[in-house]
């Protein structure tokens, strides 16, 4: 029978590079003090050698987990609809990687989610947190602060945005661009499908409509979405009942402008000729719609990094970091 072929350990490695165990242990932790050649030989000693770093003997020295807990404060469904969603976990845990730290994805978007998902961060599993998609007086959040756990949200959280950092797109920005080109192509009664009220995204991205056209933003041209196609679609009906003239539409998500398109579509309206369309987000769903969205592009990679240097800064001990807000980009394409 075969002897199975011994795991390497850290005196294989330091006999390897031609440093002390010691070396090697500081080395593999980080420690600054460690010299440029030592590491690179401690670098090389590892590939070589096919060793690798036991996270819970290190949990015992350093007190962490090398984890941290991406939390989606929405229903799963949304995870897998909203392209968004999906590119900030993608990046962040490709720049976590880079630091040697796990990100565990978890949901939630009921009572009983939330419950869960404080009983682990309780129990001790995870360094830190980053929050997707907060809403206004989310009792997570409070949860969060009573845990005294490093937190960072993608996005500001309304209400504690002196409490808890945030890196986020200029929202309110980006909706007056939006806002600023359609009346410019000439719109003269145009609406807006905003998103939940209790996000920042939903009501900055309101606040910017308002700032351009001031008083002819009226209630009448303003419906509410949820994020979604269908609340896109359904939102998109509604206005066209109450301002059937209407021939301009911001609307606050790429997702939901799909949902919208597709509702004008069914109504036998023509876009741009008709009816202008505009979206936010620049996410895949714009270029695959029919027309080509145009869409305010909001750097959602940047707001990724961002978020995670962020954390790894307060889980590392240090001051809270001011919080980031990115500028956005008006990208034209067909629909207006």
């Amino acid at each position: 029978m075969t002897r199975a072929r011994r795991r390497p350990t850290i005196h294989d490695v330091a006999r390897a590079s031609g440093v002390s165990r010691g070396t090697v242990s500081r080395a593999l932790n980080g420690d600054p003090y460690v010299s440029t050649a030592a590491r690179a030989a401690v670098q090389r000693a590892v590939v070589e050698t096919g060793y690798v770093v036991n996270r819970n003997a290190r949990s015992l020295v350093t007190q962490r987990t090398g984890t941290v807990v991406m939390v989606l404060c929405e229903p799963q469904e949304k995870l897998f609809e909203d392209p968004s969603f999906n590119l900030l976990m993608r990046v962040a845990t490709r720049r976590l990687a880079t630091k040697d730290v796990a990100l565990v994805m978890m949901v939630a978007g009921d009572d009983g989610d939330r419950e869960r998902v404080v009983r682990y961060l309780r129990g001790g599993h995870a360094d830190g947190v980053l929050l997707l998609s907060t809403h206004a007086g989310d009792p997570l959040v409070g949860a969060l602060e009573s845990l005294a756990l490093p937190a960072v949200a993608c996005g500001a959280v309304l209400g504690r945005e002196g409490v808890i950092p945030y890196a986020a797109a200029d929202d309110r920005e980006g909706a007056r661009q939006m806002t600023r080109y359609l009346v410019e192509q000439g719109r003269r009664k145009i609406a807006t499908i905003t998103g939940p009220l209790d996000t920042p995204g939903g009501l900055n991205r309101l606040e910017g409509f308002c700032d351009v056209l001031g008083r002819k933003a009226t209630k009448k041209l303003i419906a509410q979405g949820d994020y979604t196609r269908h609340g896109g679609y359904a939102a998109m009906l509604e206005l066209l009942k109450r301002a059937p003239d209407l021939d301009g539409v911001f609307v606050g998500s790429d997702l939901m402008a799909a949902g919208a398109l597709a509702a004008l579509r069914e109504q036998g309206r023509r876009v741009p000729e008709d009816v202008a369309v505009g979206g936010f987000d620049d996410s895949a769903v714009a270029a695959s719609t029919h027309p080509l969205l145009t869409t305010v592009r909001q750097p959602l990679e940047r707001v990724a990094q961002e978020t995670v240097r962020m954390l790894l800064e307060l889980i590392d001990g240090g001051e809270r970091p001011e919080s980031v807000v990115l500028p956005t980009e008006l990208v034209i394409r067909e629909s207006a």
